[in-house]
Parts: C-alpha cells; structure tokens; sequence
C-alpha cells in the first residue's frame, strides 16, 4: 500500500476525528506531534533512570514473568535495555498511563471494554537503544504484536501499540519502520510473511517514522513492523521509547507469579 514519508502528523484531542479514523482503517496507525512536552519527556527519562538504578541495585531478572534485558552503555557501564511494567516502578511513569487522551484511540479497537493495558501483556515497556560494542539491543527485527495470541492458541484480539518517543529519530539514524496496510492481511501473511525478528532487512513498503522528542505513534498489534539498527555508533545512536499496550476483552493482569511468556524465551535472541 503506497503512503509516501510525508504522511500527516496529527494532534491527539479527547477525541479522534473523522480523518484520523479514515487514515487508521486504511493504513493502520497514527502519528501524533507534539504528545508530551520536553520538560514532560525529562522527568520521563529521570523516572527511567530511577528505576534502572532500583533495579541494577537489586539484581531484578524478571517483571511479572518478563524478562529484564540488561546491556552495556556508550561509557561500558550497566544499563537495563528492555524494562517491562515500568509504570508499576514509579509514580511518573503510572501517572503516564493515566493520560486521559489514551481514551480517544478505544474505538479504534472497534471492541467493547478498552483500556490501557497497564497490568497486562508486558505493561509499560522501555526500550532503549545504543549501538555500541556490549548493547543487547541496538535493533528488532520484523515481527507483528499479535503473535503472542497464536502462541497460545487464542483468536486474535484487537490491540493498538502506543509509543511515545522520548528522542527525535531520523530516517538516517534508524529507527522504527511499518508497512503501512498489513494490519489487512491474511493469518497466513501475518505468519509467514516474514521470518520473525530474525528478518532485520529493508522491504520495498515500508516507510520510516521519523520521530521528534515526545511524539506519540499508534500501531494496530497485525501490523508488520521493525526497529532498523542505527549506521551511527555512540551517543548519536542512542533511542528510548516507551510502549503501553491498549486491548480490549477479558482483563488479564500480570502477577510476580506469572510464568514467563513462551514467546519471551527467545528475547535473547533480539541483538
């Protein structure tokens, strides 16, 4: 499906207009700018930092059953790579999830009992990238959220990926990256189209999201989409945003006596 780079950027009010649901029923996300303001998206990276400090300390393997994925930084020291339930780890970050203009996107699920699925699936995810020499994480490879519901052998729910981008991102930089449409695509495509996350390479349709610091990007769970590892190395490679899942269906909260997702097992994997 053909959508060019400059695609529009919208603003996120209570409520979606009849534009941004026409641009999401066709091409299966939305981009916001600005969702947070830098002082906002400050006190964000502080609150992470506090919590990776807490958890560095503490020696935390897993979150509710959720693999923590540790790494090195630019300067060699220990830095937590993938955070999972992080809003459960700070007053800053629940009071993110809390935002009530993530109410707008519920009926783009087209299902009843939306909400933001702070409790379940792996919560408010952090990701932070750097490619350097030591990252565990410096790109993802082309995968779909939905797959965790064909793991266990459940119909296919309705999920939107939420990310809120805590640095600008050029094309040029890496980044994230979608193929616009996907979300339409038969359970066949959305299972073998791609060789999932071991696929790292460029498709034809797909498009780069360039990203300012605080913008906000919606997904739908079936769409195809990668992280496409940073050319630069350094501080200039670095990248940190914040995912929250929002679903709808029978509410399913994470415990500390969650067993770890099958589908988790392989996240060492993701490099």
């Amino acid at each position: 499906m053909s959508l060019s780079a400059d695609y529009p950027r919208f603003s996120l009010g209570h409520s979606l207009t009849i534009e941004q649901r026409a641009f999401f029923t066709k091409y299966g996300f939305l981009h916001f700018r600005p969702f947070a303001s830098p002082e906002h998206v400050q006190q964000l990276l502080n609150a992470t930092q506090e919590v990776q400090a807490e958890w560095l300390a503490q020696g935390v393997v897993k979150a509710n059953g959720v693999p923590i994925k540790y790494g090195r930084d630019v300067d060699g020291s220990p830095i937590v790579q993938r955070f999972a339930f992080a809003s459960q780890h700070h007053p800053v970050l629940h009071e993110l999830v809390q935002d009530e203009r993530f109410r707008a996107l519920f009926p783009l699920l087209e299902a009843e009992g939306g909400r933001v699925g702070e409790n379940e699936k792996d919560g408010l995810v952090v990701n932070h990238y750097v490619n350097v020499e030591g990252s565990e994480f410096s790109q993802m490879g082309w995968h779909t959220d939905s797959l965790r519901d064909v793991f266990y052998g459940k119909r296919i729910g309705p999920m939107l990926n939420v990310g809120l981008h805590l640095d600008g991102t050029k094309a040029t930089n890496g980044g994230l990256r979608i193929i616009p449409g996907t979300h339409h695509q038969s359970l066949h495509k959305m299972l073998f189209r791609k060789k999932y996350y071991k696929d790292v390479y460029y498709d034809p349709n797909e498009i780069a999201i360039e990203t300012e610091p605080g913008d906000l990007t919606v997904h739908d769970g079936r769409m195809w989409h990668r992280v496409a590892r940073s050319p630069l190395t350094g501080e200039a490679s670095r990248r940190r945003v914040m995912y929250v899942p929002i679903i709808a269906g029978k509410y399913q909260p994470k415990s500390e006596a969650s067993p770890t997702p099958f589908y988790l097992r392989f996240l060492h994997l993701v490099k």
